[in-house]
């Protein structure tokens, strides 16, 4: 299957592609603009804005599926920037779904959203069913382009899917994101022993956390039996509080550090709950096979990694 992945240079995007080329499909690697540099070899760089650039990277590709990734993934940026945020996440989610619909036969799409999208969660975890209450500009961009897509589902019989993942955890994610800022923290600290705090936010909400490659076979999953027009939950079913996360992490390392709460590094609208029930993907197969305390280790692996050798 030739499979076009967009956003393929991103954290996610690096995992599935290398899931779906180990799996024998031929992947199409879409990269988004940069302001420095070139993305590496192998990626085209396409702006999911620009609808007419869209349109001719689709007639180049002949995708027989898609996975569309290209996003501002990040809440805290979405609350600085929500007109491009609206712009990637929505109207690139659209420009997509309009050249796909343009092939023949059409592609199928993966439409990859957000458990962002149900806004806080404290009785019990989401399901499909749950209301939507999107609190943030990027969860709400996401409710926006899930409604776009699934549109071309209900009136044109495209095969358009989408997916919820919940907060998942790897190698390769960018440090402004709080577990793996977490882990060059401590990293750092493990290696200095000179430092004795590290700098948080709000330590107080509860999450629920796989593994990104659990997440990426999720998706691969879905690409050959989601049903069209449906969405489907990817999450463990359990919450975890960001500060049993950093204490684990701690624990790994054997590093013992004073935890200094940092009031200006926390969210605007932060959910205090934020918990997925995936009864409705694992109904299809999909099981998640990697434990959290693994995954936190390939965190703090891959945080050593990237420092300077002392």
């Amino acid at each position: 299957m030739r499979v076009l992945v967009t956003g393929a240079d991103g954290f996610v995007g690096g995992h599935l592609g290398a899931l779906l080329r180990g799996r024998g499909d031929d992947v199409v690697a879409w990269a988004g603009p940069r302001p420095i540099g070139s993305p590496p070899p192998g990626f085209d760089v396409v702006d999911v804005r620009d609808g007419a650039a869209v349109d001719r990277a689709m007639v180049g590709a002949k995708p027989d599926a898609i996975v569309h990734l290209a996003a501002v993934s990040s809440v805290v940026q979405s609350h600085a920037e929500p007109a491009l945020t609206f712009e990637v996440n929505t109207m690139g989610a659209l420009n997509v779904c309009i050249a796909a619909k343009a092939m023949s036969p059409a592609p199928r799409v993966l439409l990859v959203s957000s458990g962002e999208v149900y806004g806080p969660t404290p009785a019990e975890p989401a399901t499909e069913a749950t209301a939507l209450a999107p609190t943030s500009p990027y969860a709400a961009s996401k409710v926006a382009a899930e409604t776009a897509a699934l549109q071309f589902a209900r009136s044109y019989g495209m095969k358009v899917v989408c997916v919820r993942p919940f907060n998942h955890l790897g190698r390769g994610q960018a440090p402004n994101f709080a577990v793996p800022a977490f882990a060059r923290q401590i990293v750092e600290a493990g290696r200095s022993r000179a430092r004795h705090s590290i700098s948080v936010g709000n330590l107080d909400p509860i999450r629920d956390f796989s593994d990104v490659d659990d997440v990426v076979a999720a998706y691969a999953l879905l690409l050959e039996r989601g049903i069209p027009g449906e969405a489907y939950n990817v999450s463990s079913g359990a919450g975890r509080t960001i500060r049993s996360i950093l204490e684990e992490l701690m624990e790994i390392a054997e590093v013992d550090l004073d935890v200094r709460v940092d009031p200006s590094r926390f969210r605007a609208s932060e959910l205090p709950v934020l918990v997925g029930n995936s009864s409705k993907i694992r109904a299809l197969g999909w099981t998640p096979r990697r434990a959290l305390g693994e995954t936190l280790r390939a965190v703090l692996d891959d945080a050593q990694s990237h420092l300077p050798p002392p």
